[in-house]
Parts: structure tokens; sequence; C-alpha cells
């Protein structure tokens, strides 16, 4: 209004503004109650501590909008969504038809997901082990097989045949 004060209490304001989204198929969250020092999570619902919530200078009270819990599973979820394009469940389906087991050394647990840096294909689940094993050796099968063959005593070493020409074994 011209006098700057609006037409209706905050009260009844609410309340149609409830009714109104209510009418469209809309969940209006209730207000509760939030005692100093504590902050109520979206995602859990659950009102806690100043000392469960993460510090955050952009927004308005200073405070993260999710709670610690909530918030590192809600990063975890878009992780594996934005780095493999799987689900936690589709990892968690690989994990279980592999039994538990890494499909490279059969002794660990596997843990972390497997993928192809040139197509982002994901290949399995592995143990830290294999799997950065497996990318320290560039993810070339060429070399992998060398790696066995010389773990076997075949030595893989070129030839000299003639000076400054060498003939590598196949």
């Amino acid at each position: 209004m011209s006098d700057g004060l609006q037409a209706y209490c905050r009260e009844c304001s609410a309340e149609y503004y409830r009714r109104r989204q209510e009418a469209k198929g809309k969940r209006v969250r209730e207000k509760v109650p939030v005692p100093p020092g504590h902050k109520r999570c979206p995602q859990c619902e659950e009102v806690k501590p100043h000392s469960e919530w993460e510090r955050n200078k952009s927004s308005s009270d200073g405070w993260a909008s999710y709670c610690r819990e909530c918030r590192a599973e809600r990063n975890r979820v878009s992780y594996f969504k934005r780095k493999y394009g799987i689900t936690e469940a589709e990892r968690d389906g690989m994990i279980t038809s592999q039994m538990g087991m890494c499909t490279i050394c059969l002794l660990a647990p596997a843990a972390h997901v497997d993928h192809c840096h040139e197509t982002g294909r994901v290949r399995g689940v592995l143990c830290f082990n294999c799997n950065s094993a497996i990318g320290k050796l560039g993810d070339d099968p060429d070399t992998v097989r060398r790696a066995a063959a010389y773990l076997e005593g075949n030595v893989w070493k070129p030839t000299l045949v003639a000076p400054g020409v060498y003939q590598l074994p196949s």
C-alpha cells in the first residue's frame, strides 16, 4: 500500500499463501520454532545445533543449507552421477555381482569405481591398489601384458640388431 504496510497481517498472509499453494497441489513446509544457535535441515527435517553445520559466508545466515550428514550424502550421490554417470545403487549392484571382491586380485573388497579415461565407460569396481595400478599403467592392455610377462620371469628387453637399431620382442 502507499503507506508501506500490507493490507493483511503476517499470519493471514501466510495462511492465504498456504491455501493457494495447496490448491495448486504443492506442499508448504510448516514453520518450526528454532532456538538460537540452532538451524533446521530441510532434508532430515531435524533441528540441530550450529556445531553440526558447515560455515557458508555467502548464505544469509552464514551456515550451509544442509547439516553435515545430509550434505555429505547429497555430495556422494551427485559425485557418482556427475563423475561416472551411475547411481550409488548401480555401483552397489556391481559390487554385489562381483560378490564384494575386487575382480583382479580377488583379495580386497571392491570399493573404487574403475572407468576408461578415454570413453568414460564404467568397467567395474576394484580395490584401491588394483584401480590405481591400472591407472598408473595408463589403461593400456599391452603395458599390462608386458608387466605380467615381467612378473612371470619373461624379461622384456629390446635386442640390439645393429648400431642404433633395436628389435622389440613380440
